[in-house]
């Protein structure tokens, strides 16, 4: 199931990004002869107007083969490189931007349908078989106080249980307008070393406007804290922490245990991540073709398409590379 989800998400992502450079493509009048979703051998393909709409094999790309973009199809009037540097800039960047609207729509969703974490001390949920399950703790119950220090925020009171792993805390419940006092011993988190008793705060459903507030500041934040990560980890300031195909597949899989909010959060982190890595100067991505793109605009003529093609291509079999040594260290991570 988690590889299935995961294929999903990734095409999602996928064609969300090849989208973004089809419809600008189309919009400033360029000819695409194919749009594709994936890689390698073509399984299923029909054609509608002047585009080859295809699926391929691997699940681990996609692209439109645009008009003007290849030798010997340099003189098609509707090809890409008879655009100006404004407009071919636009169409390779909205890839990129339309993964960040694509997070932007995930976050939304997660906001109406789901909600926000509350803030009040009011229990939802009873993880089965925990100690919050085996004293009687009930979905509903307000949780005023432990061991006799008020509780009046769902941040207050889980301070108090995060830092008292394994020691007998004190809870006074009001449930139905009456008080009830029981004894729990919270369990230790062996991974983060915290105490945890078993309960879940309520979520709570925004209105649309605020959804969409939430949205673009999540998608902001995220992308602001995306970019000083990778920041710090080129310039060695933390460890360099990257997951392949392999490593996703585990990810998700732990997303799946937490119930749709977190698949779709998840999924919009994935689709800010595409977008932004796309961006970088790397060879065979989209932000090395801007850089490209910048040169023309300075020196007034395009490099010749020979030299930057040659280009790309060192930079994708790179990354093929660097794609087989990060899935060779998630399978190795696996084992320990």
């Amino acid at each position: 199931m988690s590889i299935l989800i995961t294929i999903l998400i990734l095409g999602i992502l996928i064609i969300a990004h090849e989208l973004g450079h089809f419809m600008t493509a189309k919009a400033v009048g360029i000819k695409v002869h194919e749009f594709s979703i994936g890689l390698g051998p073509k399984i299923f393909g029909f054609q509608k107007g002047e585009t080859l709409y295809s699926l391929r094999l691997l699940p681990l790309g996609g692209f439109n083969r645009m008009a003007g973009m290849e030798s010997g199809d340099e003189d098609d009037v509707k090809g890409f490189n008879t655009k100006t540097v404004g407009q071919r800039s636009l169409v390779i960047a909205s890839g990129s931007l339309m993964n960040f609207l694509l997070a932007i729509f995930l976050f939304i969703i997660v906001f109406m349908g789901i909600g926000i974490p509350s803030e009040q001390n009011v229990v939802a949920r009873i993880v089965n078989g925990s100690p919050a399950d085996q004293v009687g703790i009930q979905a509903g119950d307000k949780i005023i106080a432990i061991n006799n220090q008020k509780t009046e925020t769902w941040s207050e009171l889980t301070e108090i249980i995060r830092s008292n792993p394994q020691k007998e805390l004190k809870f006074t419940i009001l449930r139905d307008n009456k008080t009830i006092h029981l004894s729990i011993v919270p369990k230790l988190d062996a991974q983060n070393q915290v105490g945890i008793v078993g309960i879940e705060r309520i979520w709570e459903k925004q209105n649309v406007f605020n959804s969409i507030y939430l949205g673009i500041k999540q998608t902001i934040t995220i992308s602001v804290l995306m970019i000083t990560s990778l920041f710090q980890m080129i310039t060695g300031q933390i460890p360099a922490d990257v997951a392949g195909p392999v490593g996703m597949v585990q990810i998700i899989d732990q997303a799946v245990q937490f119930g749709m909010a977190f698949i779709l959060n998840l999924a919009a982190i994935l689709s800010l991540n595409l977008g932004i890595i796309n961006l970088f100067p790397i060879p065979a991505l989209d932000g090395s073709r801007l850089i490209f793109l910048g040169i023309e605009k300075l020196r007034g003529r395009p490099i010749q398409p020979e030299k930057e093609n040659f280009v790309h291509m060192i930079g994708f079999f790179l990354l093929i590379a660097l794609m087989i040594i990060i899935t060779y260290n998630d399978v190795l991570k696996i084992g320990q």
